[in-house]
């Protein structure tokens, strides 16, 4: 056997192994992860996986400089109609293949924007304050200086630093805002931006308030939320756009159903004075940031928008639900749950703990990926640096996707509880109750996804040989 067949056979059992241990032994609960279904991993990897389709809009028209693109073109469009359905919203940008790059187009498209008038003698200028959350408060990267917005505002020439101000919290539960400082600091601050949205994201973000005391300025601030986490709530969670909000990005492979990619959405219509923006914000996404937009995770987008449109009701309330019922349940076996319980500790997918009274929070998720229960450790808001972290946070979309109900995140709880405080090995018990979810749920029954998947991969394969040899190896692995 050859090296380079040695290496190839390696890297691919390694592959399986994992894909094994990750999808029937493990628990997972990082926030920030779901497993597509079936169909969105066969459109994932079918022909435009390897295709371009650059385009851009030139005088009404939408111009694309391949050929052979007439079927991803409809996809695109087809996924746009989908997903105004979704936010009930008029614009989309499809083109960003992460949340991040979803932000840092919308910054760019802003700084355009914003020096849209600008004499020709003249430099341009940056952003002049802006308003986030910060970064041990849950605020997410890509929202801060050294994060997507890095070189895009100004800086304060009484700090030396970017003039970045970030929303003040209430001393009782540092995971809500404190709205009477926030109308100071917006009157004081005057920021052309005001960005929304976490990634340690327990509670609503206070975008109506926001919009009613900046409705009348002249000009008011841009608010865009980032909902990167909680995209797959959107309506049941929150609702930006009925609340005011400008601007609403997101990465589709968190609560939302898709594949690993980003997207924008907007309002800005003609009339809206913000038309221009929204010109300028596509002009960033291509050919300002994209090139080959990734056209195979686009195709499986628009499969996970289809079930994410069909499911989205009957999901996102289990999924809430189940974060609730795991936040008691913890609670109730002596794990310290941020949060306030009166608030019922969250009101999205993530539940948030503090285990500083038995180690770090890395040691804790190292501790506890050992025995199948795989989580991230976060800085918590008293915290010093994410290096030292008292806290552990979870989410529960994933297994809610699997099956997975009250009762079953509540039994979990109790060996989640064991391990952390007693240092108690359960990784049988985690594998057995993974056993029982191994089964999608809010999609296309495996009765009727699994002919459909049979179908793609035959029109993946070069020819009949090639296929039938792939089935017989298939139903040899399957004996075993």
């Amino acid at each position: 056997m050859s090296d380079f067949q040695i290496k190839i056979e390696k890297l691919l059992s390694r592959t399986a192994a994992n894909n094994i241990w990750r999808q029937t032994e493990c628990i997972n609960l990082i926030p920030s992860e779901s497993s597509p279904s079936l169909l969105v991993k066969m459109c994932e990897i079918s022909d435009p996986c390897g295709r371009y389709a650059e385009h851009r809009t030139i005088k009404g028209k939408e111009v694309y400089y391949y050929q052979a693109t007439d079927f991803i073109r409809d996809v695109e469009e087809e996924l746009r109609k989908e997903l105004q359905l979704y936010f009930g919203c008029s614009n989309i940008e499809l083109r960003p293949i992460s949340g991040n790059m979803a932000n840092e187009v919308v910054f760019k498209g802003i700084v355009k924007f914003l020096n849209r008038d600008k004499p020709v003698n003249q430099p341009s200028r940056k952003i002049r304050a802006v308003i986030n959350n910060e970064l041990t408060n849950g605020g997410h990267l890509s929202a801060q200086p050294m994060g997507a917005l890095f070189n895009f505002v100004a800086d304060n020439l009484e700090t030396g630093k970017e003039n970045v101000f970030n929303f003040p919290v209430l001393k009782e539960n540092p995971y809500k805002t404190d709205t009477a400082k926030l109308a100071s600091l917006i009157e004081s601050a005057k920021p052309e931006l005001i960005i929304f949205g976490k990634s340690m994201f327990l509670y609503r973000e206070p975008v109506k308030f926001v919009f009613d005391i900046t409705s009348k300025l002249n000009p008011r601030p841009i608010i865009m939320f980032d909902m990167a986490h909680v995209l797959g709530l959107y309506g049941c969670f929150q609702a930006p756009f009925a609340e005011g909000a400008d601007i609403v990005t997101g990465s589709a492979h968190k609560t939302f159903f898709g594949p690993q990619r980003g997207v924008i959405a907007s309002n800005m219509g003609p009339g809206t004075g913000l038309e221009k923006l929204w010109i300028e914000i596509k002009g960033r996404a291509f050919p300002g940031s994209t090139s080959n937009h990734h056209l195979g995770t686009l195709l499986g987008l628009l499969m996970a928008t289809y079930e994410m449109n069909e499911f989205k009701t009957a999901y996102q309330e289990q999924v809430v639900k189940n974060a609730r019922a795991f936040a008691r349940a913890l609670n109730s076996r002596g794990i310290s749950v941020e949060g306030l319980a009166a608030d019922g500790f969250t009101e999205t997918h993530q539940v948030v703990i503090r285990v500083r009274q038995f180690g770090t929070g890395e040691n804790i998720a190292r501790r506890l990926e050992e025995n199948n229960i795989i989580t991230n450790y976060q800085a918590l808001p008293d915290d010093n640096s994410f290096v030292d972290s008292s806290g552990i946070r979870m989410g529960t979309q994933e297994m809610t996707r699997f099956g997975m109900r009250e009762k079953d995140f509540e039994l979990l709880a109790e060996y989640l509880a064991d391990c952390i405080k007693s240092n108690k090995t359960v990784k049988n018990e985690v594998t057995k109750l993974r056993q029982k979810f191994l089964v999608m749920q809010y999609c296309l029954p495996v009765e009727k996804s699994l002919p459909l998947a049979a179908k793609v991969l035959s029109s993946i394969l070069p020819g009949d040989a090639y296929l039938n040899k792939f089935a017989d190896n298939l139903r040899s692995c399957s004996s075993r």
